[in-house]
Parts: structure tokens; sequence; C-alpha cells
């Protein structure tokens, strides 16, 4: 303050000096002038100052890792002077708080997490009790994000998926979701490796419950591209800007490949679970290794001629087995049009799983020879064949709007940054279309939807499911089924 007071005083003094400007000045505007040019006096005496305390602070030494008062992990830093740490440090304990992150901490901790309720006409819901039963709570997930700067050019991010945790069962999943370092070279071509999302269709890049209008995911996204999918590797992923108002995404990877048959040689591929156990998380590798010598390639190049709307092809292929040449390939589409209010989003997925119809070499289960056809295996129909061949789509409209007379009783609940959405979807999916008898592979649903969000990042979501082709999965039989839907979803 008293610094302040001497500037100004010596740039008042300083007017008289130039009278051509001081009398063209009313009062107001010489104050303006005199704190102007204290404020800019200040900022050089500051750096002046930091410049000769870098300097002095120099030629000190360097503090040794670990030796000091504890510091205060996440609100105080620790001196940009410290040593870094290495392996000849010394400091017993308090090594643990030496850590980089503790010095500047960069890390930021999020995520999201959702609960539903669901009532079936049918007892489809899986329970500790024989047959299931209609309706229940499901805490399913639970999904904290650690995201980090490491530097200007480098990130990282990552994703800890926990699925029905208050289940004391093999039912419990905790995965790492994604967890990636991202290289960034410029917007065209950027580095990522670690467990990365397969970029196959937009729904597996974007299945986050808060952002999705209802509670469950679509069929096709879960059974034949089988959300969430991400798999151990490296890639290349960026931005191009065709034309003045074009963008051209592109991403692909190199991971580790589908395991599509267990230690007998029976495949995972089946006419009630699609390709969902074909994923790196469900392999019977106890250290999440390759379960062969084969790798998978991905990818996916999305085109937008204008804001709003969008359209991608995406493809998955790589080996599934571990003796025998059956890889798995699966191709989708994906489309995204926004006009005002209206969305109208959806996927299709084909996918072809090579001799998985025939036993492999090596196979030792069933009494099936190497080459013989599976008959009634992982099928409905006891005289059907396991899939090779699979396809589905879903196509959803979203309608946003906010009634004009809930902003007027309640302009906090809901005003700025409040929706109401209404939605429909239809689903349909073949998870073998080989089979064409009675017990087939086919799934169909319509989905009406209504839901609310307080806020852009949290949604209450209900839902009306009708089921002409459904499964219940206590007794894998084809039934008619509906359900209404509850559910919550937030970030956090």
């Amino acid at each position: 303050m008293k610094l302040r007071s001497i500037l100004g005083a010596l740039v008042i003094m300083s007017l008289p000096a130039m009278p051509v400007l001081a009398e063209n000045l009313t009062p107001e505007e010489i104050k303006k002038l005199v704190d102007e040019a204290v404020e800019k006096r200040l900022q050089e005496h500051e750096r002046r100052e930091g410049a000769m305390d870098r300097h002095e602070g120099s030629a000190a030494p360097a503090a040794e890792p670990g030796i000091g008062s504890l510091p205060e992990v996440g609100k105080e830093r620790r001196s940009g002077q410290q040593a870094p740490l290495s392996f000849s440090s010394s400091g017993s304990g308090r090594l643990i708080y030496a850590k980089p992150f503790v010095s500047f901490p960069k890390a930021i901790v999020g995520g999201y997490f959702d609960i539903q309720y669901r009532a079936h006409r049918n007892s489809v819901l899986e329970s500790g009790r024989p047959g299931g039963t209609t309706n229940g709570f499901d805490q399913q997930r639970f999904v904290p994000f650690i995201y980090a700067d490491i530097t200007e050019h480098l990130k990282f991010a990552s994703e800890i998926e926990i699925e029905h945790a208050i289940r004391a069962t093999n039912d419990v999943e905790i995965s790492l979701e994604f967890a990636h370092v991202d290289y960034l070279i410029n917007e065209k071509v950027n580095l990522r490796g670690g467990i990365v999302l397969i970029p196959l269709g937009k729904f597996n890049l974007l299945h986050d419950s808060p952002l999705n209008d209802l509670t469950d995911r679509p069929i096709v996204s879960r059974l034949i591209i089988p959300s969430t999918m991400s798999e151990t590797g490296a890639g290349l992923y960026g931005t191009f800007y065709p034309g003045r108002t074009g963008k051209l995404d592109y991403e692909v990877y190199f991971t580790t490949g589908p395991c599509g048959y267990n230690n007998d040689g029976e495949p995972r591929i089946t006419e009630t679970g699609g390709t969902k156990e074909t994923r790196q998380r469900k392999c019977g590798s106890a250290d999440g290794l390759d379960i062969n010598n084969g790798k998978a390639v991905s990818g996916r190049l999305a085109f937008s001629p204008i804001l709003g709307v969008e359209v991608a092809g995406s493809g998955y292929f790589g080996n599934q087995s571990a003796t025998s040449y059956n890889p798995l390939s699966i191709f989708a589409v994906d489309w995204t049009i926004q006009k005002g209010p209206f969305e109208l989003i959806g996927e299709a997925a084909w996918a072809h799983a090579r001799g998985n119809s025939r036993a492999i070499t090596g196979s030792t289960f069933g009494g099936f020879s190497p080459g013989s056809l599976l008959t009634g295996v992982n099928t409905l129909n006891p005289l059907g064949l396991p899939p090779e061949r699979m396809q589905g789509f879903y196509i959803q409209g979203n309608y946003h709007f906010m009634p004009s007379f809930l902003t007027r009783l309640s302009p906090k609940r809901f005003g700025e940054g409040s929706t109401f959405t209404a939605v429909i979807r239809y689903d349909r999916v073949n998870l073998n279309l080989a089979n064409k008898g009675e017990n087939g592979g086919e799934l169909e649903q319509i989905s009406f939807g209504l839901n609310y969000r307080p806020v852009e990042d949290a949604v209450i979501k209900m839902s009306y499911q009708y089921m002409p082709k459904s499964l219940n999965p206590n007794n894998d039989q084809r039934i008619h089924d509906s359900a209404f839907v509850i559910s919550a979803a937030t970030y956090f």
C-alpha cells in the first residue's frame, strides 16, 4: 500500500511537466491515467522482485525428497527447487509424499453414478431364487474418472467401472474401462497408448449413463458391438477440416485380439450372448494377456458436413482362436442428425465369426472332432449351429422441450439449463442369421421414454419397453415381455 501511494504521488507530480495533456484532461480522466500508470509500475516492480528471488534461489542447494515437514496433499505445493524423486533418495516413510503429483497437483477426479428400478411382466430378472423375479432395484454403475495434464502435450485419462457393487458374488465387476496416455502432436495426428475404447460405432465411445436419454443401452450396442468394448493397445487419432464447414475425425488402433474360445475349444460367441464374451476383460487369461498371438485392428472415420450432422463408418478385425485362423470381423455405421430441439440418432452393425459353427483344432469338449459341425452348441434350437453371422440396428428420435408454465412456476428448478426430453427407440437384432427356426436369435424392442434434466449433467428417466421378441436369461427361452423402468444418473 505504501509503495502504491509513493508511485501515485510521483505520477501526479509529473503531470505539470505535460501542460498540454493536463489542460485537456478532466479530473476523472486524470485519476484513470494515474491508476493505470501506478498499476504498470507495480507490475514492473513485481517482475524485478521475482527475477531477483529466482536468481537468489538458484544458488541455494535443492532440498532432498522426503525431508522437512509433511505437505498438505492437494493444497500445499512443494518447492519448485525440490530435487526429483529417484531411487537414491532418502527419507524413510516420508518418501510417499515426495512423488511428483504432490509437488504439483494436476489430477482431476470425477465420474458418474446411476441407479434404476424396473418392473417386468415376466420373471426375467436374475436373482438368488430359482426362476428369477419380476421387479427390483439395481445400482448398476459407479464409475470414477481420473484425468491429468502431465505436460502441455502429455495427457492421462482413466475410468474405473464398478458394476453391481453391493453384490458379494461373481456378478460384481471392477475393471479399468479405459486408462491411457495421450501425446498431442497437432490436431491432425495424436498418439494414444493403454487400455483404449475401441472406436466401433459411436455408442461405445459415448456410453455414459448421464449422456443417454434411455436407461438401457441399445441391444445392438450390447450384443453385436459389446459395449463397453476396450482393449490394450496403441494408435492414432485426429481431426481434419475439408471444405469450409466440413469436419473429418478418425481413430485407428492396434490392440489385443478377441478371445472367441474357451480353453477346451468351446465357442464364446453364442445365440443368446452375441459377441460380449469375446472382450479382453472376459478372457480366461488371469493376467489379461493375449490368449493367442493374434492382434486386432479397429478404426472409425466420421464425417460432419455441417454442424449437427455426422455420419461414420467403423470396423474391427482380429483372430479369436489360439490354434487356428478364425477371425472375428465387425462393421458398423452410425449417424447423428440434430435440428433445433429434434435429434435422430442410430447405429447398425454386422458381425462375422468365421468358423464359429465348427470345432477348431485342439478342441476337446463334447467329443467333437476338429472341423465337425457343432450341432446344438450355444444355440436355442437343438438342431441349430452356433452363430457365424449376426446383424442389428437401432434408430432413436429425441425431442427436447421445456413448458413455459413450469419455468414461471419455479424458475430455479425449470430455468436455464433444465430440459425435458421425449424419446422413442426401435431396436432389432438377429444373433444367428443361419438359424431360421422358431427359436432363432431375433430380439425386438420398442421403447417410449420421458426424462427430466435439472442440469445437463444429471437426468431422471422413465420409460416403457414393449418387447415382442425377448429372452428370459434364467431359462434361455424366447418370450413376449414388457417393462417399466425408472432411473437416475449424474456426473459428479
